[in-house]
């Protein structure tokens, strides 16, 4: 499997709280930290959950 980049991009103040845990979970702390996982349906569907937040890229 590859890799995505995860960057934080927008705060979460104002958004839900169970928005806010999955960018915990994801391993984002500060805005504009960027975060490589494993490409998986798991990941993917917290991201899918946030994208409004967060921005994502495939890594090499």
């Amino acid at each position: 499997m590859g890799k995505i980049r995860i960057q934080y991009i927008k705060s979460g103040i104002g958004c839900k709280e169970t928005h806010r845990r999955i960018i915990k979970a994801l391993g984002l702390k500060k805005l504009n930290q960027s975060v490589v996982h494993e490409d998986s349906p798991i990941i993917r569907g917290m991201v899918a959950k946030v994208d409004y937040l967060v921005s994502i890229s495939e890594e090499n």
